[in-house]
């Protein structure tokens, strides 16, 4: 056990069963992000029976983009209490049943709790788990991990799109629904293998209960301690994280970003009608963003993976953001077809960036132990920003009968959260790393620190306690015996799967 021989350890296996939690992930991203602006394909039939207006039934997807981000403290709370597995099943099985559902709708309100709540419900609790796997069975190879993950994105969308408008010509917008609730239940498959990493079982006592243990479930992370008192505490959700500089820095750069990120996206097409083009051609510039987008993804994943690279990811984050924000703002006066098709591809290349490295900056900041929680609140913090920036662009774009200001304004709001992220990175964090000799015991040190530090340093003491977040105490059961802090790998034993 001393020796510095090459040993399988605790930690991520980089590789394994991790490349089929990647594919599952992969098709997860694809269906949280792609699925809620595929089903645009089938509003004017929507409008056409229902004698609604675009507006009134344009909020089926945004009530399904506000679910899958403003739920995600609640998608934490129960990761941590059940696991990524069942929770994904769950929501798998919540996701196909709101389309099944949607498809015998009768008025639009039924429409908003089925395909919008419903829906959207099922998708969070499938997007957020497997990001959780990913980053537990990933930690070398996480930054590719991430890039390729986020790959489902733009793939998924170029692919639902044209599904959906061939379900909608031979079956009808009910047909279709129906058929795409059957389609969701893929994400209960994905969940399905979403097996836990192999690692350390905790020493039992002799009456079979693990008080002091930190069980390995689905999503490796439900933490409970037992202190001497022998009362069980569960980590429900670590608000704890919300005090950490790195997080902090990190939520205000997302919020930031989220005011005009999506905002040229949204625009573009009528954007490029209202300077001439035709409305074939305008609609093939999306095309151009999402091909651009897909290579970009999995590219800048790999580059962030290199050694040089990845300890500065933080500042490769915020130069994709700059770069996305310069590109709003030199293309705001762009008329012609070629300069519209050299914007859609920097878009598309800075837009691949930010997605490739988002999450991966979050996990480095926060480490793995805290994503969960940290991960549900930046969601939610999001939807506020989401629901902020497109509908307020939309406003200015009605009144004042003119996009050039809107892409300046979204352009200004996202180079702004890129300088923000980087000078708050140069000045705040690393001058508060360099004041601090040990980063393994802060909160914000990158958990590559953490897992070096783990494997190279001698175990700590066993009165040594964590920082607890949000926790709910729990009474045990009579016959518990006495806590036992310390914890033994026992090699050849796996985690056991829920």
């Amino acid at each position: 056990m001393g020796t510095r021989g090459p040993r399988r350890g605790p930690g991520p296996p980089d590789g394994g069963w991790g490349w089929a939690v990647l594919g599952a992930c992969f098709v997860v991203t694809g269906f949280a992000y792609g699925f809620p602006k595929a089903v645009s394909v089938f509003f004017r039939a929507l409008m056409r029976d229902f004698g609604a207006g675009y507006s009134d039934t344009a909020w089926v997807s945004s009530i399904m983009l506000a679910m899958l981000y403003g739920t995600g403290p609640v998608s934490s709370i129960l990761v941590t209490r059940f696991g990524c597995r069942p929770v994904m099943l769950v929501g798998g099985l919540l996701a196909s049943a709101g389309m099944v559902l949607a498809s015998f709708a009768t008025r639009l309100l039924e429409l908003y709790l089925t395909a919008g709540v419903l829906t959207g419900l099922g998708l969070a609790l499938n997007f957020q788990p497997s990001l959780i796997m990913l980053g537990l069975y990933f930690e070398r190879r996480r930054p590719l991990a991430n890039g390729l993950a986020a790959a489902g994105s733009p793939v998924f969308l170029s692919a639902l799109s044209p599904l959906g408008q061939q379900l909608l010509e031979h079956f009808g917008w009910r047909g279709g629904f129906l058929l795409l609730g059957g389609l969701l239940l893929h994400c209960c498959a994905c969940g399905a293998v979403m097996r836990p990493p192999p690692g350390p079982r905790p020493r039992r006592n002799s009456a079979g209960d693990a008080p002091g243990e930190a069980e390995a479930d689905s999503a490796g992370l439900r933490l409970r301690e037992a202190p001497s008192g022998g009362r069980t505490r569960r980590r429900l959700l670590d608000v704890t994280v919300c005090t950490d500089r790195a997080f902090a820095v990190y939520a205000v750069t997302k919020f930031l970003m989220a005011l005009g990120l999506f905002v040229p996206a949204i625009l573009l097409v009528n954007y490029a009608k209202d300077a001439g083009v035709p409305d074939s051609e305008a609609a093939f510039l999306l095309s151009i963003v999402g091909f651009v987008d897909i290579v970009a993804r999995p590219a800048c994943g790999a580059l962030a993976g290199l050694a040089r690279l990845r300890p500065h990811v933080a500042y490769l984050f915020s130069l994709a953001l700059m770069a996305n924000g310069l590109t709003d703002l030199s293309s705001a006066r762009a008329r012609t077809y070629g300069a519209l098709v050299a914007f859609c591809v920097a878009f598309g290349l800075s837009y691949g960036m930010v997605g490739a490295l988002q999450f991966e900056v979050l996990m480095a900041a926060v480490g793995a132990p805290r994503f969960p929680s940290a991960l549900g609140l930046v969601l939610l913090l999001e939807a506020v920003a989401v629901l902020i920036g497109p509908p307020s662009a939309g406003r200015l774009v009605d009144a004042l009968k003119n996009y050039e200001i809107i892409f300046y304004l979204a352009g200004s709001e996202v180079a702004l959260a890129g300088i923000f992220m980087a000078i708050a990175t140069k000045c705040c964090l690393r001058r508060s790393q360099d004041a601090t000799p040990s980063p393994a015991t802060k909160g914000g040190a990158s958990d590559t620190e953490d897992a070096e530090a783990e494997v190279d340093s001698e175990p700590l003491p066993a009165g040594a306690e964590e920082p607890r977040g949000l926790e709910a105490p729990e009474v045990p059961s009579p016959g518990t015996g006495p806590s036992e802090p310390e914890m033994e790998a026992e090699p050849g034993l796996d985690s056991e799967s829920v």
